[in-house]
């Protein structure tokens, strides 16, 4: 059941639209994925899809399917391959117009759909910080982080204000989708209904503010801050913006192209609105494929690349004397050179972060960067995020698994392999067979990475992480 104070202002909102509005609730949501091209390019991966895909129209690698088809439990989600994610939250990203190389924000980022959307445009150059206020979802955050296999996102578990403490003026794009009444998923999510009020659309609408004013402060001149809710409410969406553009005049809204269907925001519908507001865009369930959304692009005057450092300034790292395990293992297991980057340490835990990492001190850092692994004395255990990171092609030796046989479903329990007809390691630097493999290798899904396992005797250790694990 809708809250009948929400009802009664969308019908005043929309007048003559509002039974088309009405209606939509109805319907199904519809269900997508994006599919990650860190990992795999689109018309490849149409080319060999077991789903039936259509388009997304506002995003180049997102795609519609069909309810039945359950792209969660396919092993290919597991190899971090796809992301699921509702159509119109992929809106709000192209928007930042990414470049490989910036410095990006992510600054209410969980569960990581939109981290990994930027992570997707930025080809694993630069840095990208992923912050989340709630622990919990900051861990969930960090977990997606790892399952798309990205390197150089640091995820951060602050305030905003104390982020922007730190990083005054150091971002090149900041996106801002900021938590609101959730409104737009109500056909969605029955729980987003239930904790609906009019008290809690006031509550959002003073925290947005908040969370605008501190990524203000970080974005650096020239620099472009994408805003989006979930949400209907006028006073967290065309309000937010046109409070926001009072208290700071040095900020603009960007005139884009609108994809078909999206909605010009609504000045009458907001208290003082600002002149520009209908810039924004609405994306409203009766006139697009997907939940209700807001999206207005923000641009902040000056010079472009004028950024700030840290105030703390750069990570110093460790030598590479200091993780010589890792480079033993590297040398035997992988095809690759040592990654750049710095590499830091926490107790046994070995992460190598983008080169010029920001200082970590008094930030509460869930992951600096990519996690190589554990350093033990005298030798290297390799970790789920690595290989999660790692092609088939960057490794010495792998075995390539069926995604419907039952050899991926005895991975993914924890079972052990045994070599044999379906199992069957080859080289990844030429895709030779090898007769008799020894030590760690990466277990992949039709080429597609999973985790690790590990030779020993005549069977494969399994060591794909016991929390990850499917009954």
């Amino acid at each position: 059941m809708l809250p009948e104070q929400f009802l009664e202002r969308m019908q005043e909102m929309l007048g003559e639209e509002y039974p088309e509005f009405l209606q939509s609730f109805e319907r199904e949501h519809y269900r997508a994925l994006r599919i990650n091209t860190g990992k795999v390019d689109v018309e490849a991966f149409l080319s060999c899809s077991p789903f039936e895909l259509r388009a997304v129209p506002w995003t180049k690698n997102g795609f519609y399917y069909k309810e039945e088809e359950q792209p969660g439990k396919h092993p290919f989600h597991e190899a971090g391959v796809y992301y699921i994610q509702e159509p119109s939250a992929m809106a709000p990203v192209p928007f930042l117009e990414v470049v490989p190389g910036e410095r990006v924000l992510d600054l209410c980022a969980a569960p990581g759909g939109k981290t990994t959307q930027i992570a997707d445009a930025l080809k694993g150059q630069g840095l990208l910080v992923s912050n989340e206020i709630h622990p919990a979802r900051a861990r969930i955050l960090s977990e997606n982080v790892e399952r798309m296999g990205v390197s150089n996102c640091m995820v951060t578990n602050e305030t905003p204000a104390r982020l922007s403490g730190v990083f005054p003026g150091y971002f090149d794009k900041v996106l801002v989708d900021a938590p609101c009444s959730g409104e737009g998923m109500f056909r969605k999510n029955e729980e987003a209904c239930e904790e609906w009020s009019p008290e809690n659309v006031e509550l959002c609408a003073g925290r947005q503010d908040e969370v605008l004013d501190c990524a203000a402060v970080m974005l650096s001149p020239g620099g472009r801050m994408v805003y989006s809710t979930c949400t209907f409410a006028p006073k967290e969406n065309e309000g937010s913006i046109s409070r926001f553009l009072e208290r700071h005049p040095e900020f603009h809204i960007v005139q884009v192209s609108m994809p078909d269907g999206f909605e010009p925001g609504k000045g009458k519908w907001a208290e003082n609105a600002h002149k520009d507001i209908e810039k924004t865009m609405r994306l409203m369930p009766h006139k697009v494929q997907g939940e209700g959304h807001y999206v207005a692009v923000l641009e902040k005057e000056g010079a472009k690349g004028s950024h700030s450092s840290s105030r703390g300034g750069l990570e110093k790292g460790i030598s590479q004397k200091e993780y010589k395990e890792f480079s033993d293992f590297a040398g035997e297991f992988l095809n690759i050179e040592e990654p750049e980057g710095t590499y830091i340490r926490y107790g046994e835990q070995l992460y190598v972060a983008p080169a010029e990492i920001p200082a970590l001190k008094g930030l509460k850092v869930l992951r600096p960067g990519l996690h190589l692994g554990t350093m033990k004395k005298g030798r290297f255990e390799p970790s789920h995020a690595l290989a999660l990171a790692l092609g088939k092609e960057q490794v010495k030796q792998y075995l390539d698994l069926a995604p419907d046989g039952l050899e991926v479903r005895q991975f993914l329990t924890g079972q052990t392999l045994v070599p044999g007809e379906n199992v069957v390691m080859k080289n990844g630097g030429n895709d030779e067979i090898i007769k008799e493999g020894k030590g760690w290798c990466l277990v992949c899904v039709e080429g597609f990475s999973l985790g690790w396992g590990k030779m020993a005797g005549n069977i494969i250790k399994n060591h794909y992480p016991k929390g990850l694990r499917k009954g």
